[in-house]
């Protein structure tokens, strides 16, 4: 495998175009990520050569599709250190993957009184679901705030962990400051009190080395789509005496062993939660990138994508009016700012006529944007791919919108009042 940064650019077919008549620079990784070649050919080779359905017949393509999606399982489970593929349920994202686990674990177990622990950094995939189920339940839910320096207050979630706490559900790394969490040590303040943790770690397994031994955690939440794999395949880890004990999220075919007129029985783990026909060919395409991801390195990616960070921290702060978003531990890989009396919405629009593709709004967590005193944020986050070179277009682009506006007189739009559109 080649190096990182720009040598990696050809083997992502997408980069190789221009936007407003510039090179695309692609800094929306958070959001999705792109695909390399090898991914989207593992797609077509599936569909060319093994497209069945899986678990039901047994000719040759069938058992063919059967094998492919279950060593895609063996890949996963590898990838992120579970000692059991069993413990592997594919969905569609990491926002199923949390839904199952809040609706056929936690709703059946939590009586009024109850509490369930989040954090205000969560994104709204790992917030809502718990908010529904306590709603539901008479449960209460309690959020862990953050320090000034943007890391999750440790402290604070030792007082707030207690008797009364039946879940812990905490993102890994958040999808607006970068802030990593120390999943590990709230673990083993969950079992403490008997409480399980759920983990949404969509930002963290495309980017770092994840073990889930390592995080002690029950359940863990990821995207394909998030770490160059294909959109619409998932993942939910979990540990597999909790899952034998659970109902399943969703029923009907290939979840069940026997069905009657009046009742059935259900399949084994992970079956069980399979219901219906998977996405069998974005399991093998996302197993193909894994492979890709692994050959490169997490820890070197990791680094990579902190570097960049921190170089684009220092060209951003050289820029009159950017207000910056940003943990005092440096960042890993995201960096989030406002530009004053601009609305982050119309600084993306400027930043992709010059060929610079970043997000804008609250990312999909609002909780932590009310916290940081600011309705939005301008979003660039970087991915294996990326270079200094993308770091320098970036504050370029920047300058760009800057002088844009103080020709104009400021946007067109109050950033405090308009959050979203």
């Amino acid at each position: 495998m080649a190096g990182i940064g720009k040598s990696l650019r050809p083997d992502f077919p997408i980069l190789d175009q221009k936007i407003g008549g510039n090179s695309l620079v692609y800094l929306d990784n958070a959001a999705t990520s792109q695909k390399p070649r090898v991914v989207i050919e593992s797609l077509a080779n599936f569909y060319s050569i093994a497209n069945s359905n899986v678990h039901r017949s047994v000719h040759t393509l069938a058992e063919r599709a059967t094998d492919l999606y279950e060593r895609a399982r063996e890949r996963v489970a590898d990838f992120i250190g579970a000692s059991d593929p069993s413990e592997i349920i594919f969905v569609r994202n990491t926002t199923e993957a949390i839904n199952v686990v809040a609706y056929a674990f936690a709703r059946p177990r939590l009586a009024p009184g109850d509490e369930i622990v989040v954090a205000i950094l969560n994104h709204h995939s790992n917030l809502v679901p718990w908010q529904q189920v306590a709603a539901q339940t008479g449960a209460k839910l309690r959020a862990i705030p953050l320090t000034r320096g943007l890391r999750l207050d440790m402290r604070a979630a030792a007082s707030i962990i207690g008797p009364g706490t039946k879940i812990v559900a905490i993102t890994h790394k958040s999808n607006v400051t970068g802030t990593i969490v120390d999943v590990a040590a709230l673990a083993h303040m969950a079992r403490q009190v008997g409480a399980a943790v759920v983990i949404d770690a969509a930002q963290s397994v495309p980017h770092l080395p994840v073990d889930v031994s390592q995080l002690d955690c029950d359940f863990l939440a990821f995207s394909g789509h998030k770490m160059a794999g294909p959109m619409g395949i998932g993942v939910l880890y979990g540990r597999r005496e909790l899952l034998e004990e659970m109902p399943p999220f969703m029923t009907g075919g290939e979840m069940v062993r026997e069905v009657e007129l009046e009742n059935a029985t259900w399949n084994d783990v992970p079956l069980k939660f399979e219901a219906g026909t998977p996405n069998v060919a974005g399991a093998v395409a996302l197993a193909t990138a894994i492979d890709y991801l692994s050959a490169i390195g997490m820890r070197s990616i990791a680094d990579h994508e902190k570097a960049l960070a921190a170089a684009a921290w220092d060209r951003l702060e050289e820029i009159d009016g950017i207000q910056c978003v940003k943990p005092t531990d440096g960042s890993n890989g995201i960096v989030s700012f406002c530009m004053t009396d601009v609305h982050p919405h119309d600084v993306a629009t400027i930043l992709d006529s010059e060929g610079v593709a970043v997000r804008a709004g609250h990312h999909c967590a609002q909780p932590l944007h009310k916290a940081l005193g600011v309705p939005a944020t301008v979003r660039a986050s970087f991915y294996l791919y990326n270079d200094h070179d993308d770091v320098e277009r970036l504050a370029s682009a920047l300058r760009a919108a800057r002088q844009f506006f103080h020709k104009r007189g400021g946007s067109s739009r109050n950033p405090v009042s308009d959050s979203t559109r």
